[in-house]
């Protein structure tokens, strides 16, 4: 576990959401972003799309991060020139592996697309670039066609391969079985790309690197195409609170990365979001409120602290004696039990009515 590869997609396949159009500028400051964090590896863009992606990928290379920057190509090699031209020391070469997307997609064989895999990795290696080969789609794929282009990857030179989960259709006990086997039967490092169209792009992610994968893909905020990816902080935190996994990572910036993503890519974070919420280290029913005033870590997972947040006793509609009198202690104000007693009547009263939290001004107002 402590040697996962964090690979974050954020300026290429989060870049591929709807909407989403990353100025330069931000492309810079997300990539700095990343870099503080300690994220290992960051895909940055596609050079092929034309010389303004290429002047945005050349820029990023030229911050001097310590992350490594890599591009996506198809297994073409004009477009794998055009990642040279902009000084990346790494390439994902990727082509579809299902018989479907073969068929459909590429009108195209197996036997094609295998020998353009070959030639295109080749030509990477030949100009000393590390290679991750995508399988997209391979969670529709044959498996053994899968190990066979994984066998061919890796005569040619290539240094990873990609398990992408392109459509979102597996769940984590499947999709552990295929990766486990493709581990065993392919003498390559696995990475593992999963999308979020059934809602389990995180727990995939996780069930991958359980599989074997050493290297795993992210995007902030999970932001990507139709439903999104695996986000980058939720698979890191579970990584590291629930497997111990020690990914060097510096945890309390991740919330300032969320937030300046979410601006620009014009979403909202949901005050409920795992990780990165405004309002998970939120407790307000007096059972829970008061065991936090006790001991924090019965009712939280892990210390807001990590994060470089704080817990807060709330109050709302579920409140009660405790979490009123520690609100009032913080304000400096003191009441009789009788008093305090009135005072949670008219809590939940309020925060009924205006449902939502009662900030510190109309709990002295109540007071008043």
């Amino acid at each position: 576990m402590n040697h996962i590869h964090i690979v974050d997609t954020t300026l290429r396949d989060g870049g591929q959401a709807p909407g989403v159009a990353f100025s330069l500028d931000e492309k810079l400051t997300i990539a700095r972003m990343l870099d503080d964090i300690g994220v290992h590896e960051i895909e940055c863009g596609i050079p092929a799309m034309g010389d303004e992606e290429q002047h945005a990928v050349q820029s990023i290379v030229n911050l001097g991060l310590t992350a490594r920057i890599m591009t996506w190509n198809r297994a073409v090699i004009s477009d794998i020139e055009a990642s040279l031209r902009c000084g990346v020391s790494a390439v994902a070469i990727s082509l579809p592996v299902s018989n479907r997307q073969i068929a459909n997609k590429l009108g195209k064989t197996r036997g094609w697309v295998l020998e353009r895999l070959e030639d295109a990795v080749r030509f990477a290696k030949e100009h000393q670039l590390s290679v991750c080969v995508g399988a997209e789609d391979a969670s529709r794929a044959d498996h053994d066609f899968l190990v066979a282009y994984g066998s061919v990857a890796q005569a040619a030179g290539a240094n990873r391969l990609r398990f992408s989960d392109t459509v979102g259709r597996m769940d984590p006990f499947n999709l552990h079985d295929r990766v486990s086997r493709l581990v065993a039967q392919v003498n390559l490092p696995v990475e593992i790309h999963t999308h979020n169209d059934f809602g389990m792009a995180t727990a995939n992610a996780l069930a991958g690197v359980r599989a074997g994968a050493a290297f795993v893909s992210t995007t902030v905020l999970g932001i990507g195409e139709r439903a999104g990816a695996a986000a980058l902080e939720e698979v890191t935190m579970a990584l590291n609170h629930l497997y111990g996994a020690d990914l060097g990572l510096r945890f309390s910036l991740l919330p300032g990365l969320c937030r300046y993503v979410a601006r620009a890519s014009g979403r909202e974070i949901p005050p409920d979001k795992p990780i990165v919420g405004s309002a998970i280290f939120w407790h307000e029913s007096e059972i829970h409120a008061g065991a936090v005033l006790k001991n924090p870590g019965d009712y939280e997972p892990y210390p807001p602290e990590k994060l470089g947040r704080s817990r807060e006793i709330v109050l709302g509609t579920h409140s009660g004696r405790r979490a009123v009198s520690y609100r009032l202690g913080r304000l400096g104000i003191t009441r009789e039990p009788d008093e305090v007693n009135h005072l949670v009547k008219r809590v939940r009263s309020l925060s009924g009515r205006v449902k939502r939290v009662l900030t510190d001004e109309e709990l002295m107002g109540l007071c008043r």
